[in-house]
């Protein structure tokens, strides 16, 4: 099966005040479509950098990048929002609803920064995504008037309005009881069934990484293990 993101010798590097400080080196890492991946290792060994290169929200200082076939690192910032809003869907440790709207109205946004004429399809496909995450009975509430873990489950299906090739979650379950954590787990599990989606999950929880169809461990900016489960 062909990747449908892949990195090739990227290193990257920060600047500041004339000092380089180099974060990944020579990373080579491609994902399958429709499989469900796990990134772990300490904090600042470069995971969460890696995922923004995947998702080209950061570019690599060397090397190549490539979303479904075609490279990534040289499009411009109108080019680049254009394929993340299109085939990548983000979800991080932080829901990051706008709490002057509901949790329909958030989950459509992506939709409406695409078409700001919204259709009736649209809407049905919210309700749809909502009714999965269970949040049916909570969509029309403000994100202020939900629980953190409705928050969570709000910000996957905005993930997924656009219904995105490539779902990427950085720490997503971090600020989540084990409860919510494990039943945030059974929908990105569900999710990636149903509608083939690749996951690529940064998590600290080895229990959660255990269940992945791979794991890649991240130390010190370099690739330290590789193992399909």
């Amino acid at each position: 099966m062909a990747n449908i993101v892949e990195l090739r010798h990227v290193d990257k590097s920060y600047f500041n005040d004339g000092l380089e400080t180099q974060v990944l080196f020579d990373v080579n890492l491609g994902f399958e479509e429709g499989t469900f991946n796990s990134i772990i290792g300490a904090s600042g060994s470069g995971k969460s950098t890696l995922l923004n290169i995947l998702g080209t929200l950061d570019r690599p200082t060397k090397g190549e990048a490539y979303v479904s076939g075609r490279r990534v690192d040289q499009l411009n910032k109108n080019e680049l929002a254009e394929l993340r809003n299109e085939t990548i869907g983000f979800v991080f440790q932080y829901h990051y609803l706008l709490p002057e709207f509901t949790a329909k109205e958030n989950v459509l946004m992506p939709h409406w920064i695409k078409s700001p004429r919204s259709s009736g399809d649209a809407s049905q496909r919210a309700d749809e995504l909502l009714d999965l995450v269970g949040l049916s009975r909570v969509k029309n509430n403000l994100s202020t008037r939900m629980s953190g873990g409705q928050q969570q489950r709000a910000a996957i299906a905005r993930a997924l309005i656009n219904n995105p090739r490539i779902v990427l979650a950085d720490e997503p379950t971090g600020n989540l009881d084990s409860e919510n954590t494990e039943s945030l787990y059974r929908t990105f599990r569900d999710i990636n069934e149903r509608f083939k989606t690749t996951f690529v999950v940064i998590t600290h929880d080895r229990r959660i990484a255990e269940k992945a169809d791979r794991i890649v461990e991240i130390k010190d900016g370099r690739i330290s293990m590789d193992i399909r489960v």
